[in-house]
């Protein structure tokens, strides 16, 4: 089996890349987290709407998370039909006749695709996680029992992400998601974290203490009879004959170290450490001491004003999964998840050396948390905006990380097949590698600014405009010249093939802008030649117009669940 390439980011069509069996095996993958994206946003009427099928290809922008009914819509729904998962088949069919031709059915069909890829890439001890809103996730669940079958789902978590709405007159507050955990297998890792008791909780049932702390008295029976040691009589009491059986727990045995000893050898280890009560009548029960918490339960709630409740701590109940409002975390993607939503899921299911995928990365927050917990991962994406965004954030968190990106221009050929092929893609590229914001072509700055900081600290910008074209001319210059202003006195024009002699000299008469004594051009004119070989604009204190993320320090252990 080829060796899997970690710590890499993919641009692209996930399904492309999920079959190149080069790139992704089968069963090479230890853990997949997705959040695909979708328009909830939209009403129910729009959503549910009969799409006449001519509709623009099904497809994902950055910051534009919708599917339509189309031509790629219809032959993914085509290519599962007429597939060898017949079980997903026979699903989707029931659900595209049922609900018709519309935005849903549209996303449900090329999750399907999908999610069949998803599964061949899951090693068997391997657990797949599927981040959904109420719209879709009632669909999502059934396609995902489909795909991974019935038996193996193991929860619906319950995620609390965002605050209390008001002014609502047809519906209760929409303020929670789900995620949908499914298994590969009975084989499935799972291992999870914990939350600190209450202290209240502590003081109240935890009233007997000794030597070792505080404890509680609770029984060291089960009730019904059994056969064997569990059901003979232990220092003249006749078990049995109460209808119980001696039944010690678990995690009482692994504490105090006493596997591998016969049922009644246990009970007299407990009772030389001190370990059981006996009653006035002479009955035993063991000491139950206080633990590190509960194990994560499927709600993960934020909650507010809690904090000094829980004991060993002053943080709120949930902190580390709350909802991302007015704090750093924050990058300005719609669609960004808290670290510590992420962070529980790849501890809970994967251990130190398990690889974890996003197919869907967006902002990367699920290849950050990865990598701070010292997992390999890889992440894909179709926008060369989120791929940038990424590639910053990590730089920012692990300086001394090398991440490869694969599937982006390296040189001239492959970026004018991209110009040609996929334009609006062509322009992200260009305006990231500029490190600067990308506009999309709207509005009088063209397609990005690249902000900087003039003497006196007064913030200006540049604006960018990229042509993809393999003919250009003047008037492309002239362009720019005129969507200059006072707080974006420089423009650049990138283009793909060397500039007119008509070019330039319009350049030229755009004059210069001086600052703290020396002058930049007004206007420049860079190829995408030039840009490959490492030159950028010429301003003044160009400045990051991006949100700095933190220093990570990266985890080295799991912390085992006592």
């Amino acid at each position: 089996m080829p060796d899997l390439k970690t710590n890499v980011l993919y641009y692209g069509d996930n399904l492309d890349i999920l079959r190149n069996h080069a790139h992704f095996p089968d069963e090479s993958v230890d853990l997949i987290y997705l959040d695909p994206p979708f328009n909830s946003k939209a009403t129910y009427n729009v959503l549910f709407r009969e799409t006449s099928g001519t509709a623009s290809e099904a497809q994902i922008e950055a910051f534009e998370d919708t599917w339509h009914w189309g031509t790629a819509a219809a032959q993914a729904y085509e290519e599962v039909i007429m597939g060898p998962h017949q079980d997903v088949a026979r699903l989707l069919k029931a659900m595209v006749e049922g609900l018709r031709h519309n935005d849903v059915t549209a996303y449900l069909t090329m999750m399907a695709v999908r999610l069949v890829e998803l599964r061949r890439v899951l090693k068997p001890t391997g657990s797949i996680y599927l981040h959904c809103d109420p719209t879709a996730g009632p669909y999502l669940r059934v396609l995902m029992d489909a795909v991974f079958g019935p038996t193996n789902f193991r929860s619906e978590i319950v995620w609390r992400r965002s605050n209390a709405h008001s002014k609502l007159t047809r519906q209760f507050g929409p303020i929670h998601d789900t995620v949908l955990f499914f298994a590969k297998s009975d084989n499935t890792k799972f291992l999870p974290g914990i939350r600190p008791h209450y202290r209240r909780y502590i003081a109240e049932q935890f009233t007997g203490e000794d030597e070792q702390g505080p404890y509680r008295i609770n029984e060291i029976t089960g009730s019904g009879t059994r056969g064997g040691e569990s059901g003979q009589p232990w220092r003249s009491i006749d078990i049995t004959a109460r209808g119980r059986h001696w039944a010690i727990p678990k995690s009482l045995t692994s504490e105090l170290g006493l596997k591998g000893l016969s049922q009644h050898q246990k009970l007299d280890a407990l009772a030389d450490k001190g370990e059981i009560v006996f009653s006035s009548s002479g009955f035993p029960r063991y000491k139950q001491r206080v633990t590190r918490g509960v194990p994560y339960q499927d709600i993960w709630a934020y909650q507010p004003y809690t904090e000094g409740l829980l004991e060993g701590t002053n943080d709120h109940i949930d902190q580390d999964v709350k909802w991302l409002e007015d704090e750093e975390e924050r990058l300005g993607y719609q669609t960004q998840k808290p670290m510590g939503l992420l962070e529980r899921i790849i501890s809970s299911s994967s251990d130190q050396n398990g690889i974890v995928l996003d197919p869907f990365c967006g902002c990367g927050t699920a290849v950050h948390a990865a990598q701070k917990l010292g997992r390999p991962w890889i992440g894909i994406d179709i926008t060369h905006l989120a791929i940038g965004l990424i590639r910053r954030r990590m730089r920012g968190a692990f300086p001394s990380l090398a991440i490869e990106v694969e599937g982006e221009p390296k040189d001239l050929a492959t970026a004018r097949f991209q110009a040609s092929s996929s334009p609006k893609q062509f322009e992200y590229w260009v305006v990231d590698k500029l490190d600067a914001i990308p506009t999309g072509g709207k509005g009088p700055d063209l397609d990005g600014v690249k902000p900087f900081m003039e003497f006196g600290a007064k913030a200006k910008r540049a604006v960018i405009s990229v042509k993809g074209t393999k003919v250009v001319n003047p008037e492309m210059v002239r362009e720019v010249k005129g969507s200059l202003g006072e707080d974006k006195p420089i423009g650049a024009l990138v283009i793909l093939v060397k500039p007119t002699k008509g070019m330039i000299t319009q350049a030229a008469k755009a004059g210069f802008y001086e600052s703290s004594g020396k002058k930049y051009p007004c206007v420049q004119i860079l190829t995408v030649e030039e840009i490959l070989d490492g030159k950028r604009l010429t301003l003044p204190s160009p400045t990051s117009p991006f949100a700095k993320t933190k220093a990570e320090k990266e985890k080295a252990t799991q912390e085992p669940l006592l």
